[in-house]
């Protein structure tokens, strides 16, 4: 078994200076912890594999396609792969669990 706190995967992120962690990793999936800044910018690019994210804390809205919503603690958003997407109008420091299947290689 593999157990996360999810304190302990913050820390990490933040201590590592870069907005994505990843913490695990296997063929059929990866899982990371993703950090923007309240009025930051998200750099993404559309991937190769299918996404959901959820929303652990903070609050702004996230573009998928030509939709946008919403986000905040407790959002659960799917993006199928090949679809632009970005999270935008940050109001509050965004941390997102992002769940990769497969697992991310672009």
């Amino acid at each position: 078994m593999e157990a996360f706190m999810m304190q302990q995967l913050i820390a990490e992120q933040e201590a590592g200076e870069r907005p994505y962690l990843e913490f695990l990793r296997r063929d059929s999936m990866s899982l990371g912890l993703y950090a923007l800044p309240a009025g930051g910018h998200d750099p993404q690019q559309p991937h190769h594999e299918d996404e959901v994210y959820y929303i652990v804390s903070g609050q702004g809205q996230i573009t998928v396609g030509e939709e946008t919503e919403p986000v905040q603690p407790g959002s659960i958003v799917f993006v199928a792969a090949h679809v632009p997407h970005k999270f935008h109008d940050i109001t509050e420091d965004l941390k997102v669990l992002v769940f990769f299947a497969p697992a991310e290689t672009s």
